[in-house]
């Protein structure tokens, strides 16, 4: 059962470890504007701690109070914290056994739910050195599907709300934790590569580094390229060029619907844009497992097209079976896209 925290009075005795204090792990894109704060935007960004105690706190601040964070204590998610719009002390764990533990924050929402900023842990007893680096890295860009949009919605109403979306279940951190990968996770919930429900089309955010700033971008050569980079785009362009009436397509597209081959070249173009970023990078074109991957559908077909095109050897297709139910996949779902792609790797790729 998902348990909601509340802030709690701090035992006696705390470690006070700053953001930036060298002990404390970051995962994915994680802005840090000064010596006191780190800003969690994206899903899937995690902020961790070895200590070994029998407590921990940490200080956060949501600019919505609407972002969702999963509690992981010595690899267990254990509760979830939704963190308010008032500073206020969380407690993440008591009562543990003396000894070395290990937490973390990992957020399943996404960006555009809010941006929490991170002020530090506080830990009864002594910090402990980080984990050594992950040997692998695994890098996504995706729509809903892989933010885990509405996973533990089974209402019928496929709802994101409150603690519905997921990303710590959805395909792509179930494949980085089999991996024992670092994990990043570039995602937004309705975007396509040529039009998206709403302004921003992955190509103009990819490169960001706070994805709701059209200034502020990632430096791409900060720390390990991935290894592995997974692009599963395209279903809400699927949906959305066959909408000429839609406001966003007209932005896009005007009153032309997109051919064939204007979709495969900017697929084309999207690839190209990722492996500048990461020359020695295996990417994977996917797709599904919504209609997107239904059987009829042309799209596995322009993407095919899109990478034989390319004459990049170590860029692949792999298009997840059509999981034929309503909405957005639930968790089971997920975990079987997560199979699908992880039985690929395992084939395909040496890493």
């Amino acid at each position: 059962m998902l348990v909601l925290l509340t802030s709690r009075c701090a035992p006696s005795k705390m470690t006070v470890v700053g953001p930036q204090d060298p002990n404390v792990a970051y995962m994915g894109r994680v802005g840090k504007p000064s010596p006191q704060a780190a800003e969690l935007y994206w899903s899937g960004t995690s902020v961790k701690l070895n200590f070994s105690g029998t407590a921990v706190q940490a200080r956060l601040k949501d600019n919505t109070g609407k972002s969702f964070y999963n509690v992981i204590l010595d690899g267990d998610s254990v509760r979830v914290i939704q963190a308010d719009t008032a500073l206020k002390l969380y407690s993440l764990a008591s009562g543990l056994k003396p000894g070395k533990h290990t937490i973390e924050l990992f957020k399943r929402t996404e960006w555009d739910k809010g941006t929490t900023t991170f002020y530090g842990f506080e830990v009864a007893s002594k910090v402990l050195p980080p984990d050594l680096p992950k040997k692998r890295k695994i890098e996504f860009y995706g729509n809903s599907i892989t933010a885990g949009y509405a996973v533990h919605d089974y209402s019928g109403k496929d709802s994101w709300e409150g603690t519905n979306t997921n990303n710590y279940l959805s395909y792509a951190a179930l494949a980085a934790r089999h991996f024992n990968a670092d994990y990043s996770c570039i995602c937004k919930s309705g975007i396509g590569i040529t039009v998206s429900w709403e302004r921003w089309i992955m190509p103009e955010i990819y490169d960001r580094l706070n994805p709701a700033d059209p200034a502020s971008k990632w430096d791409f050569a900060q720390g390990p390229a991935p290894d592995v980079v997974v692009i599963n785009l395209l279903q809400n362009d699927s949906w959305i060029v066959n909408l000429p009436n839609n406001q966003e397509y007209k932005r896009r597209f005007g009153d032309t619907k997109p051919t064939e081959e204007f979709i495969i070249t900017a697929y084309q173009n999207f690839v190209k844009r990722i492996r500048g970023k990461y020359p020695n990078a295996h990417i994977i074109a996917a797709l599904g497992n919504m209609d997107i991957a239904r059987e009829g559908s042309p799209w596995p077909d322009y993407v095919q097209k899109a990478v034989a095109g390319l004459n990049d050897a170590k860029v692949y297709t792999h298009f997840m079976p059509y999981k034929n139910t309503p909405g957005h996949p639930r968790v089971e779902e997920q975990q079987a896209m997560a199979q699908s792609l992880i039985q690929f790797i395992e084939k395909t790729i040496q890493w």
